[in-house]
């Protein structure tokens, strides 16, 4: 068997493992159940993949993210790792094509999501495939106590059935000591060997600052450290907004939500990944597979969800070792706006019930039927139709989709329908005096026998291919055909697809989930309560704070943070005599605002405002009509 840490040079160049990687890999290798909590940029995924790479044979990674599963065989296949993942949208017998290949194509990793495992065939396969590893990511999923959690996680042990002498490996980044204990239960571990790293970083400084205006507050940051900076912020609106803002501070920055193309995405990363923008403005949608080591600051505009939402965004500064800031910005409507945003939005059973009724209504599925059916979903058309509010609608479905009634895929696309409406002779007659459409109009008619008898939805993607055009292209052409009253044509998008898992039951089907809906709301509301505490909690070291919350005991303070900078300060309060006589000899020069004052003599901002407060008591200064601060004559 070749050595880990020779397989860590070929593969990622790397001569040394990290902290505890390697303990890991070695219990691993030596065929031992273990679960590996590594905090954000421990390197979880080279926990399995070089044990496997170790072993001959096949390793099965259970991950419930598509995008991570994409990302992770793409890295894997790029490095000449033989790598594939069973995701959504394939066909019964590409699967079985790509199953085979796992078999006998000397495969080292199958990436899969819990409910794909759930099939028949996928079952089959994996009975005869040489594995030498189970690995189960974002393992938090399999708690009911757990962020995240997937009723279908719990359905994994079948891969213990299926391979009985293969052993597991389990991973995330934050868990509770409750949702530890959960998870191994789960995945049936005996005798677990029990890795968790410290979440302490002695590099990164936590700092929560009361701020009326945010937007002032983030340009002296980023003015003052300009090296590489992510701002998160609750929607996409606000990512251009506060793009905008900062280009217009001279600040270089970009932004990226999951609303952008594949395209915008990728050139508005790279940009900012290669130093060409300083700032990424983000929704929570980024930073999943993220290991930029230069990041200097990360800052929260708005509340996160959670204290692990916070914890791992956190998680991307300073991994390069250098002293580096994870920020929070809050003032006094947040509180109102984080149980908006996150609790006022969360879908009870009875409002479940009813999306899943309409929904069913609006495909016409019939009670007892609908299993495996596919349909394209035009969500806000659905939400107008039932008249539904938007964001509660979503997370009822997101809520269906978590628990396995359905899947659902964000996928924009055309949806357009077509017919002829003249005879076959007159079309040919007009395309004598169009023959730029000549091609367009006869792939339509090679490709959709009965064109001319109904409205037929084309795929405009295997149209503009065969007609050797670009999509806009062939949308301008249909276009044309219907102003000339050559055809009738619906020209609409799709931004979603739907797909029934289960057969329709009504409050059944519901009634099965009815009690982790209630508990995961329960959950989701003690989640918001740690992260209101977190940030009115100005006694505690917020690293102490963090550390605790994930059951850490016998932590220190970091001596970093806003609580113990703050606490340093009060230990040498300056002199208010000292400040009041430096801010009369500034004001001789000319009205200033408390902003400058501060920055002017290196003061708090706190500070500054109670000598101000008792000079205009004393009638020493005045206020100006544009808020600044001047001497009396």
């Amino acid at each position: 068997m070749e050595h880990p840490i020779n397989i860590l040079e070929r593969y990622w160049k790397y001569t040394s493992f990290k902290p505890t990687q390697e303990a890991i890999i070695n219990a691993v290798i030596e065929g031992e159940d273990t679960f590996a909590l590594l905090p954000t940029g421990g390197g979880k995924s080279l926990c399995f993949q070089i044990p496997a790479l170790a072993k001959k044979g096949i390793c099965i990674v259970i991950s419930p993210l598509i995008a991570l599963m994409k990302d992770q065989v793409q890295q894997l296949n790029n490095k000449g790792i033989k790598a594939m993942a069973l995701t959504s949208g394939i066909s019964y017998n590409e699967l079985d094509i790509l199953l085979d290949n796992c078999v006998y194509g000397n495969y080292k990793f199958l990436y899969l999501s819990p409910e794909r495992l759930q099939q028949e065939l996928v079952q089959d396969r994996i009975k005869l495939m040489n594995v030498n590893l189970i690995a189960v990511d974002e393992a938090h999923c399999i708690s009911q106590w757990g962020s995240d959690f997937r009723p279908a996680y719990k359905n994994i042990t079948i891969l213990r059935q299926l391979q009985p002498a293969v052993n597991v490996i389990a991973l995330t980044a934050s868990a509770k000591p409750e949702v530890i204990e959960d998870i191994t239960k789960a995945l049936d571990f005996i005798q677990p060997k029990v890795f968790k790293q410290s979440f302490f970083r002695a590099n990164l400084a936590y700092m929560v600052y009361h701020e009326d205006d945010k937007y002032y507050r983030i340009e002296t940051i980023l003015k003052k450290y300009k090296a590489s900076s992510i701002i998160y912020v609750r929607n996409r609106k606000l990512t251009s907004e506060v793009s905008s803002f900062l280009a217009s501070k001279n600040i270089s920055a970009t932004y990226y939500h999951g609303g952008l193309s594949n395209i915008e995405k990728d050139t508005n990363m790279m940009q900012w990944v290669n130093n060409q923008k300083q700032v990424m403005v983000a929704t929570n949608a980024f930073g999943m597979g993220i290991d930029k080591p230069d990041v200097k600051t990360v800052i929260h505009l708005n509340l996160p969800e959670s204290i692990e939402s916070y914890f791992q965004e956190a998680g991307r500064v300073g991994r390069n070792g250098d002293k580096a800031f994870a920020v929070i910005l809050k003032n006094n409507s947040d509180e109102i706006l984080v149980k908006n945003q996150f609790l006022k939005v969360l879908p009870t059973v009875d409002f479940v019930k009813q999306v899943y009724r309409k929904l069913c209504s609006y495909f016409q599925v019939s009670y007892g039927e609908g299993e495996y059916i596919t349909n394209d979903f035009d969500f806000n058309t659905f939400c107008k139709t039932y008249n539904f509010s938007g964001i509660l609608a979503y997370n009822a479905l997101l809520l269906l989709d978590r628990n396995s009634v359905i899947t659902l895929s964000k996928q924009f696309k055309n949806k357009v329908t077509v017919q002829f409406i003249i005879s076959s002779p007159a079309i040919f007659n007009y395309l004598e005096t169009h023959q730029e459409l000549n091609l367009i109009v006869k792939s339509m008619l090679r490709m959709y026998g009965g064109i001319f008898d109904h409205k037929t939805k084309i795929n405009t993607l295997k149209v503009a291919q065969k007609a050797s055009v670009n999509e806009s292209k062939l949308i301008q052409a249909l276009t044309q055909l219907e102003k000339d009253q050559i055809i009738t044509l619906h020209l609409g998008k799709t931004d979603a697809q739907i797909t029934f898992i289960q057969l329709r039951e009504d409050d059944k089907t519901i009634n099965r989930i009815s009690t982790i809906i209630e508990q995961q709301n329960k959950l989701k509301q003690q989640q918001v309560k740690s992260m209101l505490d977190y940030i009115e909690n100005d006694t505690v070291c917020k690293s102490m704070q963090l550390l605790a919350y994930f059951g850490e005991k016998d932590i220190k303070p970091c001596g970093i943070c806003s609580v113990c900078i703050g606490a340093k300060k009060n230990d040498r309060p300056q002199d208010i005599n000292i400040i009041k006589k430096r801010i009369i000899e500034l004001l001789k020069n000319g009205d200033l605002s408390s902003r400058l004052i501060s920055s002017t003599l290196n003061c708090s901002e706190k500070d500054v405002k109670v000598v101000l407060k008792l000079l205009l008591e004393h009638n020493m200064i005045t206020i100006t009509q544009t808020n600044t601060y001047k001497l009396k004559n």
